[in-house]
């Protein structure tokens, strides 16, 4: 076994001792929303490189998981690292949208060039839900009209803007009261259906809503439970918007670099939109995120005088555009949407295959980007569990947490996908 191609290796219990030592203090001092803490989930990460994973008591692990879709090029890419840490020696932080710097300047002219052409105006921001409503202020501004439409099960992020264009209740709920008006959801077309049909119910849906800024779509549903729409989908979703004179926003902070098979899940249509939101792996790890929009549309911003309508204390960090630059670079360097695209069929059958197991009911996605839908949460949940005590990293979805996501760094070797399948068939076999 190649030091480049290592498998899972557990040296005791998992959970471990020393994870053990570690809950109090998330008990005690982390709020109890953010982490699910109980005897057999979860474990404590020490490091990680390529696709894996070792925890504090030195279990290693293989992930199928990419810690929610960022590392694409691999944890710890040696490539990106560096660049971090010399960009840290020389200047860690800069000014923001008072004194730019010069590698802000060289990665906003890198994601023109790997954008679908005619994206070249960019907002920099740290999130993805604050990319996502810097590109809903954008179209604001570009229509003048306020309201926006999405699609049920869409998830946009978690901030107040963002939850205004949730389609997943549960995140929405408990602060409705604070939102104010929703957006118009949309029923998101699965594969079973044909894009005729579907393009023909979303016009249906959007008739008589004059009030309509911006139409916002994820190309392939993320937390939903990786649901494909139908070929062609995209391409009417982008005709419909000109006929009805309404923006386009598609958010790839989960697709895009390269998960789907191409750069951008959009270039497998063509499609070209009015704004596109990006992050997660676009700084492997850096937290760095974008809205890039056409020259017409984020021109409806005015010319700043000194004082920006939108900016924050962490715009354009030095480190994360480095992060970036370093990220976009490995990206072509190793092909690696290419060969996202080149493992889809090995997967594709793989996970395919586990259909014939009672509790799987169904499995979907593109590129290194899947979903493997179970009966019901619990048998999820149990999935999950039973993986981690095997050496495997997995992710519970879908927007009743019945779905696995597979989304491995896209530098997994063959090898250890097949292993990191073998470990979820186990998984599966022992619940059923």
């Amino acid at each position: 076994m190649s030091e480049d191609d290592p498998l899972e290796r557990l040296s005791g219990a998992v959970p471990g001792p020393r994870t053990a030592e570690h809950i109090p203090a998330l008990r005690a001092y982390e709020s109890q929303n953010v982490t699910h803490l109980a005897d057999d989930f979860p474990v404590f990460w020490e490091s990680a490189r390529g696709a894996t994973v070792v925890d504090v008591d030195g279990n290693r692990y293989l992930d199928l998981t990419a810690a929610f879709g960022v590392a694409n090029v691999g944890h710890a890419n040696p490539r990106v690292t560096a660049a971090v840490a010399d960009q840290a020696e020389r200047l860690m932080h800069g000014m923001g949208d008072v004194h730019p710097t010069a590698v802000r300047a060289r990665l906003l002219e890198r994601l023109a060039q790997i954008l679908p052409p005619g994206l070249k105006k960019t907002f920099l921001a740290t999130t993805g839900s604050e990319a996502v409503e810097a590109a809903l202020k954008t179209a604001t501004l570009a229509t003048g009209r306020s309201r926006f439409a999405s699609y049920r099960g869409a998830y946009h992020g978690l901030s107040l803007g963002a939850l205004t264009v949730c389609g997943i209740d549960k995140f929405r709920e408990p602060f409705a009261p604070a939102l104010g008006q929703r957006a118009l959801l949309l029923d998101y077309p699965g594969s079973d259906e044909t894009a005729d049909g579907a393009i023909a119910r979303t016009r249906a849906e959007l008739t008589g809503h004059t009030d309509v800024a911006a139409l916002l779509i994820e190309p392939i549903q993320g937390r939903a439970g990786c649901i494909v729409p139908p070929p062609g989908y995209l391409s009417a979703v982008r005709a419909l918007c000109d006929d009805l004179g309404i923006l386009m926003i598609v958010d790839e902070i989960y697709t895009g670099f390269g998960r789907t098979g191409t750069w951008f899940a959009v270039d497998r249509e063509g499609v070209l939109p009015d704004i596109i939101c990006i992050g997660k792996a676009m700084g492997s790890g850096f937290p760095i995120s974008a809205a890039v929009g056409r020259a017409e549309v984020m021109d409806a911003w005015p010319l700043s005088n000194g004082e920006a309508l939108h900016t924050s204390t962490y715009l354009g960090n030095p480190m994360g555009c480095a992060a970036a630059l370093a990220t976009i670079g490995e990206l072509a360097r190793r092909h690696l949407p290419a060969r996202a695209a080149a493992l889809e069929p090995f997967l594709r059958s793989r996970l395919n295959a586990l259909t014939s197991r009672r509790v799987v009911v169904g499995v979907r996605g593109r590129g290194l980007l899947w979903g493997v839908q179970l009966a019901n949460p619990g048998v999820a949940a149990a999935t999950v569990k039973r993986a981690l005590r095997a050496g495997l990293i997995l992710l519970q979805s879908g927007a009743a947490g019945d779905v696995i996501a597979i989304t491995p760094p896209l530098v997994i070797t063959e090898r250890q996908l097949a292993r990191a399948v073998e470990i979820l068939e186990a998984a599966i076999d022992a619940i059923e």
